[in-house]
């Protein structure tokens, strides 16, 4: 895919965007005013389809905040964490809830990269080293928000200079729900100046229900479609080294009880990238993922055209006993109480030749699609 733009013209290419009409397929959705962040306005959509699914989307960070699906006998709960208000979402304590995380998701060594032999410096946000685009990366602004036909479209302009990076960034993404119980994010970026570009969305899952926290994540079944994940040092930094998953806690290519194996991972659970299988055509979708919880059967599936996930079991959140994150009705989370199904390309790409190359350049198109089916099994 191609598209020249320049940055002369992303503001009016924003304008473009986001001017749609207002009519609507079989899917239903609503929006209303959710709050304000410096001095903007933040909207919550809620996307209903037929089979009592539904998932609510704030404009601050792109983020959903909610995805509520039934089990096996019918009963609806929410399956993300996440906050009830925009403060929850503007607070220290929030680390990331479903996000749409930018400009370069996950870390980059130093916050330094070269690109066509000019060295930048961006923003150190934790410790030495950059995560998730910085101080105020993406998932801290209010993008524009709209509804297109069954979908709902945020658009966002990063401007030359944000957080370190080179050129304005125009980006876009569409969330879709379908009937068969399929959630659509595309994501899409164009920039005008040669720039690292790796989205991620970063929800937080308990198909048992939001609040449920470890005592239910241990009993999810998780098959992981990765024969690869990338060695990191003990900042979580990417040495370089790819090292196959097999006769390793690595290896979730069969279906794996999650409380089996993950106090046995090095760092008290996984913060891992995983290698997917290679993809050339970046317009296809292939399997990444399915988990599984079998108490409430509901089902997750994951398919991606990205060739990394960061499987993540919230090792970061308050131990069992402490007052943890203040979450939705009055839930509060604790460590390993949910899990991240991550796509991206591999962390700090950027400085390393034999990862996936994360530069865009002018007149290409970012483009990452990653699909989370929600269903049930009897």
């Amino acid at each position: 895919m191609e598209l020249q733009i320049s940055a002369i013209n992303f503001r009016t290419s924003v304008l473009l965007l986001l001017y749609v009409g207002s009519a609507m397929g079989s899917t239903s959705i609503q929006v209303q005013p959710w709050g304000t962040v410096a001095g903007k306005e933040v909207k919550k959509f809620t996307i209903k389809n037929s089979k009592n699914q539904e998932v609510d989307i704030i404009s601050y960070g792109a983020t959903i905040m909610a995805i509520r699906t039934p089990d096996k006998v019918g009963k609806i709960d929410d399956v993300v964490c996440g906050f009830d208000n925009i403060e929850g979402y503007l607070s220290s304590i929030n680390p990331y809830f479903g996000a749409t995380v930018g400009r370069v998701a996950n870390r980059i060594a130093g916050g330094r990269f070269t690109i066509d032999n000019v060295q930048y410096q961006v923003s150190k946000n934790i410790g030495n080293d950059t995560l998730h685009g910085g101080f105020k990366g993406w998932s801290f602004k209010v993008w524009e928000a709209t509804i297109e036909k069954d979908s709902v479209v945020m658009a966002l302009l990063s401007q030359d200079g944000d957080e370190g990076f080179p050129g304005a960034v125009l980006a876009s993404i569409t969330f879709k729900l379908t009937d068969d119980g399929k959630l659509q994010i595309e994501m899409q970026s164009t920039t005008a100046k040669a720039t690292p570009v790796n989205l991620t969305n970063h929800s937080y899952f308990n198909l048992a229900g939001h609040g449920t926290n470890a005592a239910e994540i241990y009993k999810h079944q998780v098959t992981m479609n990765a024969d690869r994940w990338i060695v990191t040092d003990a900042e979580s930094i990417p040495t370089g080294e790819i090292r196959s998953v097999d006769k390793s806690i690595f290896d979730l290519r069969k279906p794996t009880i999650l409380g089996d194996v993950i106090n046995q991972v090095l760092g008290g659970g996984y913060d891992y990238n995983f290698c997917l299988p290679e993809c050339t055509d970046l317009s296809k979708e292939n399997f990444v993922a399915k988990v599984i919880h079998p108490g409430s059967g509901r089902t997750l599936e994951v398919f991606s055209n990205q060739p990394g996930v960061q499987f993540y079991t919230a090792n970061g959140f308050p131990e069992s006993g402490t007052e943890g994150i203040p979450g939705k009705q009055g839930k509060k989370y604790f460590k390993h109480g949910a899990f991240c199904l991550e796509t991206q390309n591999y962390p700090d790409a950027v400085n390393h030749k034999n990862f996936p190359d994360s530069i865009l350049r002018p007149h290409h198109v970012y483009y990452h699609v990653v699909t989370y089916k929600f269903g049930v099994q009897s």
